[in-house]
């Protein structure tokens, strides 16, 4: 078929030749942000990112396949694909392993005080600190228990916790300790130690996470998202987590990204904020050809 590549992925040269072999003519756009100047009403296949928030679905009249570099679909008009049969395909299973090992690292930074540590290294300041906590023996909630919350719960297993999926699809998996439907987590989350929020953002659940949830929580519980940052009502979370209604927070993710210079949750110190980065890993790479290309097979 002929197929668009954006520069959402960096393809080698031996990628692209391998692309060709399967009988397919490529087509190449380096930015997908930018609008296209030429024709694509013959292009039958895409893959890219956010290729269709620069550029209208419609004017690709033979489009029949997508492939994306993304794990969500937030970022294509999916409601059009459907209607027009267009074949789909995400990232799935991709970044599930970094952004595993993300939630796990930021819950144990938040756990045994890194932050502390650090400040007193850059300071020569010998002190100890007599309050870190164990992971073993505690309650873990994953919200939304797919390929990225399996790969989650394998993890926070291997550290003695006991892990509940949650997810509007619960279905017995090995890998937790117990999954149960969606109607379940207010109950789970006035147990859970560590709440970790990996479900995919639709327009039924923006703001899922408000001041109801957080007010559920305990005290000392973590809270993690690595997902969609419009799944937390943002503004709720900074009131939950200045007045000390949860112990803290892991956040990759935001309602606006970059999130503002202004935002408190910078400077708090109960508080983990990275860039939207969670997802990256040396072998990405690698998985996401082997996706692109058994998917075009």
């Amino acid at each position: 078929m002929k197929l668009l590549l954006t520069g959402a992925f960096k393809y080698t040269d031996e990628q692209i030749e391998y692309i060709k072999s399967l009988d397919n003519e490529i087509v190449y756009v380096q930015d997908e942000r930018v609008p296209i100047d030429f024709d694509v009403s013959d292009i039958e296949g895409v893959i890219c990112n956010g290729l269709f928030l620069f550029n209208p679905i419609e004017k690709f009249k033979s489009l029949r396949y997508i492939q994306l570099t993304s794990a969500g679909f937030d970022r294509v008009p999916l409601d059009y694909i459907r209607e027009h049969d267009i074949e789909i395909h995400n990232a799935k299973g991709v970044y599930s392993i970094p952004m595993a090992e993300f939630a796990v690292c930021g819950v144990l930074e938040l756990y045994k005080q890194s932050r502390f540590f650090f400040d007193n290294q850059k300071e020569h300041k010998w002190e100890k600190h007599r309050g870190l906590l164990e992971l073993a023996g505690k309650r873990v909630c994953i919200v939304g228990a797919g390929n990225i919350g399996t790969e989650v719960a394998k993890r926070f297993r291997a550290f003695d916790a006991v892990v509940i999926g949650v997810d509007l699809y619960p279905a017995k998996n090995e890998c937790f300790d117990d999954v149960f439907p969606l109607d379940a987590l207010d109950a789970e989350l006035s147990k859970a130690d560590v709440v970790i929020l990996t479900l995919p953002l639709t327009d039924d659940n923006v703001g899922f996470f408000d001041k109801k949830k957080f007010e559920l929580m305990k005290d000392s519980a973590i809270f993690v998202n690595i997902a969609r940052g419009k799944l937390v009502n943002e503004q709720d979370l900074t009131k939950a987590l200045d007045a000390k209604l949860v112990f803290g927070a892991v956040l990759d993710v935001f309602e606006e990204e970059p999130l503002s210079t202004d935002s408190c949750l910078w400077d708090m110190k109960n508080v983990i904020v990275t860039p939207h980065n969670s997802f990256i890993g040396e072998n990405n790479s690698d998985r996401l050809f082997e996706t692109i290309t058994n998917n075009l097979k």
